[in-house]
Parts: structure tokens; sequence; C-alpha cells
């Protein structure tokens, strides 16, 4: 006869968690459905529009889900490549409009939930990251996401000056 599954409170709140995590996810890269298809697109490409602060905000948010998954105990391997998607997404974005269009397309959030639930529904025996490195990678993830939006104003500024430089030439 089998036993019957028990779950306990951490099961449950790690489960509370992730739906958590899923519903930011989705909101940033699935919450508006292209009509006629399944295919859908988040607010993280509308806030890239704004310049420096959206890609900015949009990154805060992506480092959190990390930060999330360190703390439900991932291995630094896991960490290291959910941190590339937002490293990844992070320099396209740069790029104005094509960044953007990009996002749209790559949704680093949506494959991150992805990474992190595959762990969770079936974790390989794992030593979890230690609490060095997740400092170090989540202070060098979130300085890397100021740098980029910073770059991300530059770019812009640099941009509109070309454009002021042209009309009034």
């Amino acid at each position: 006869m089998a036993k019957p599954s028990r779950t306990t409170s951490g099961d449950r709140s790690q489960a509370a968690k992730v739906r958590q995590l899923r519903k930011i996810s989705d909101l940033l890269d699935n919450a508006i459905r292209v009509p006629g298809t399944s295919y859908g697109v988040g607010i993280d490409p509308l806030l890239g529009l704004i310049p420096g602060g959206g890609d900015f905000l949009g990154g805060l948010i992506s480092v959190y889900i990390v930060f999330s998954a360190a703390m439900m105990g991932l291995p630094r391997e896991t960490l290291m490549r959910m941190s590339s998607n937002i490293v990844f997404d992070s320099l396209v974005g740069i790029v104005p409009v094509l960044g953007d269009l990009f996002d749209v397309a790559w949704k680093a959030n949506s494959k991150n939930m992805d990474i992190l639930e595959a762990h969770l529904q079936s974790p390989k025996v794992s030593k979890s990251a230690d609490r060095g490195f997740v400092f170090l990678l989540l202070g060098g993830l979130t300085l890397f996401v100021i740098v980029i939006a910073a770059l991300g104003f530059l770019v812009i500024s640099l941009l509109v000056n070309i454009l002021q430089f042209i009309v009034s030439g």
C-alpha cells in the first residue's frame, strides 16, 4: 500500500512563492495575448521604451526572481544560467527599439521561471549556492542593471543630440 504524500508548510510556502514569481514573470513577458494567437507580450518591452528607468525597473524585477531562486537553495550553476539570461537580455536591450523588439521574443523572465521550476520538479543532488556567492552574484547583477540603464539613457541622449544636430544643421 502506498504511503500518502505529506506536504509540509515549507513545501506549501515554496509552492506559493513559485506561483507568485510565475505571476510576476507572466506580467513581464506574457501579460497580453496577441489576438488570434497563443503568443503573449508582457510589460517588459513597454518598460524598455522609458529611457533608462524602464530597463532599470525591469532589470531589478528580473534580479528579484534570481534572488528568490537563490533563497530556495538553487545551486550556483542554475543561478548562473538564470543570470546569463538577464545579462543577455539587458545587453541587447541597450539598443533603442531593437532591444525592445528583442524583449518581445526573448522573454528572459519566462526562461528563468522554466529553469527554476524544472530544478524544483526534479532536483538533482546539488549543493545550494553559499551566501557569499549569492551576495556577489546579486550585487553584481544589480550593479550591471544600473550600468546598463545608464548606458541606455546615454544612447538615447546621444541619438537625440545627433537628431538635433541634423535638424539644425
